[in-house]
């Protein structure tokens, strides 16, 4: 089946290189949201129609898709939103843990007031949110604060390398939550999520590396459990902290 994406804006940008940035940043936005399921078909044709240009900035802005693994390109076939199995996904978010880990052990060794400040500002309209009655709304904002919270992290760590790599691997992380749960997500308790981001933000005030690795790493890992239940169940799954 084909998804058509609904169209990003009403006057599209001109020029071939910043169209198809444009249009590889709008289409992955629509991923990390779900918008399209795991293993459902992006139209070229569509597409090209969508944003009025040629064939190639639409193919050049699929390839950069494909490169983050979000889309697969088949030959005689087209593209495909990726598919990853429960193991996978799990796989995944263990080697994450510990790349965020190692970002919160940074971060706490550069910790300052105002970082920490801006930290708060996040975490108080994370808590405003969960008193919203609505499930959905709950679980898409989640997801929006959720970013901007460890992003304040990866700001706080005072690292490019450090910020764009994780950038990548949150995109990823998006995308499996959203296409890969075996039900629909609210992250169990928005409030509950908030108090792991307070255990962090503890440790980060304390600039204690070891204790804001350890919060982070249990933190991700939990992400396993909500998005597979029943299959890591039965496969007898156990994740356990990185030490």
């Amino acid at each position: 089946m084909t998804h058509e994406l609904q169209p990003a804006s009403p006057r599209p940008l001109r020029t071939r290189g910043r169209l198809s940035g444009h249009m590889y940043e709008t289409i992955k936005t629509r991923l990390l949201q779900g918008a399209v399921p795991a293993g459902g078909r992006l139209s070229v044709e569509a597409l090209r129609h969508e944003f009025g240009v040629s064939k190639q900035p639409v193919m050049e802005a699929l390839r950069l898709l494909a490169g983050d693994g979000l889309v697969e390109i088949f030959p005689q076939i087209g593209c495909v939103v990726s598919t990853y199995s429960a193991q996978e996904a799990s796989d995944f978010f263990l080697m994450f843990a510990g790349l965020e880990g190692a970002v919160a052990a940074v971060a706490a060794s550069r910790c300052t007031p105002a970082a920490l400040t801006e930290l708060d500002s996040v975490s108080v309209r994370i808590r405003e949110l969960s008193r919203n009655p609505d499930p959905r709304v709950q679980s898409q904002g989640y997801l929006t604060l959720n970013r901007e919270f460890h992003e304040s992290i990866h700001r706080m760590s005072g690292s490019r390398i450090i910020s764009d790599t994780s950038r990548r691997m949150w995109d990823l992380s998006d995308f499996l939550i959203n296409t890969g749960a075996e039900t629909p997500l609210a992250f169990a308790s928005v409030e509950t999520r908030q108090d792991d981001h307070d255990g962090i933000r503890q440790a980060l005030a304390a600039r204690d590396p070891e204790a804001a690795k350890s919060e982070m790493e249990r933190h991700i890992l939990e992400t396993v459990d909500l998005l597979h239940p029943r299959s890591l169940q039965a496969a007898g799954k156990e994740v356990t902290n990185l030490e």
